[in-house]
C-alpha cells in the first residue's frame, strides 16, 4: 500500500458521524417582549462600546445631546422632532467630502437586535450613505418595539423589505490591526449613542 493510499484509507476511517443541522424554528417562536429586549440590548451593546439611554421624550434626547455637545459644532440630523440641527435632507445633494467635519449624526433606526447590539439602518433613514461612518460620533434613535432578540429574526424582518442599501452598525469603529493595540473612531465614528424610546 502506498502512502497515498494509506493518508486517504486513514481518513476515510476517521469520518465523522452526520450531525443534524440545528432547528431554526425554535428562534422564530421566541416570545420575549420588547420590554424585556431593552435590558439584554443595553447590556450587550454596553459591552461593545455604546452608550445607551432609555428615554421617555425626544426632548429628553435633546438634553442629553446639548450636554455632551458644546454649541457651535457641527451636527446634521435625520429626525425631524429633533428640531434646531442641519437636516440631513437639506445637505444630501453635497459631496462627500464636505460632511468631513460633522461632529455628530443623529440618524433614526427601525429595527435593533438584543443578542449582539446592532441596528440596522437603510440608505432611505442614512439620506447620505457616508454620513453614519464620516462622522465623529453616531446617534441613533429607536423605539423599543422595534427590538428583535435575535439576527435569526432580524434577517426575516429584512429580507422582504425593499431598500438599496442597508448596514448592520453595533458600537463605535474598532480595530486591533495596528500593532495589536486598540484603536478606536479610526475607520468611523469615536462613539455610538443609542437612544431607545417607548
Amino acid at each position: 500500500m502506498s502512502s497515498r493510499e494509506k493518508i486517504l484509507a486513514a481518513v476515510k476511517a476517521n469520518q465523522f458521524s452526520h450531525a443534524e443541522l440545528p432547528d431554526l424554528e425554535i428562534l422564530a417562536s421566541l416570545t420575549a417582549s420588547n420590554d424585556d429586549l431593552v435590558v439584554p440590548y443595553t447590556a450587550v451593546a454596553s459591552a461593545g462600546g455604546s452608550f445607551v439611554y432609555e428615554v421617555a421624550d425626544y426632548e429628553a434626547i435633546k438634553t442629553i445631546l446639548q450636554k455632551e455637545f458644546k454649541a457651535g459644532v457641527e451636527i446634521i440630523s435625520g429626525i425631524r422632532e429633533l428640531p434646531g440641527y442641519t437636516f440631513v435632507e437639506d445637505v444630501r445633494h453635497q459631496l462627500s467630502h464636505s460632511f468631513a467635519n460633522v461632529e455628530l449624526c443623529i440618524l433614526p433606526s427601525a429595527l435593533g437586535v438584543a443578542e449582539n447590539g446592532a441596528l440596522w439602518l437603510t440608505e432611505e433613514q442614512m439620506v447620505v450613505r457616508v454620513l453614519p461612518f464620516i462622522a465623529q460620533h453616531l446617534a441613533v434613535v429607536i423605539h423599543k418595539t422595534q427590538l428583535v432578540p435575535t439576527m435569526a429574526q432580524a434577517y426575516q424582518t429584512i429580507g422582504s423589505a425593499s431598500y438599496g442599501y442597508g448596514a448592520f452598525i453595533s458600537g463605535p469603529s474598532k480595530t486591533a490591526d495596528i500593532e495589536q493595540s486598540l484603536v478606536i473612531g479610526a475607520h468611523g465614528p469615536r462613539s455610538l449613542s443609542v437612544f431607545i424610546l417607548p
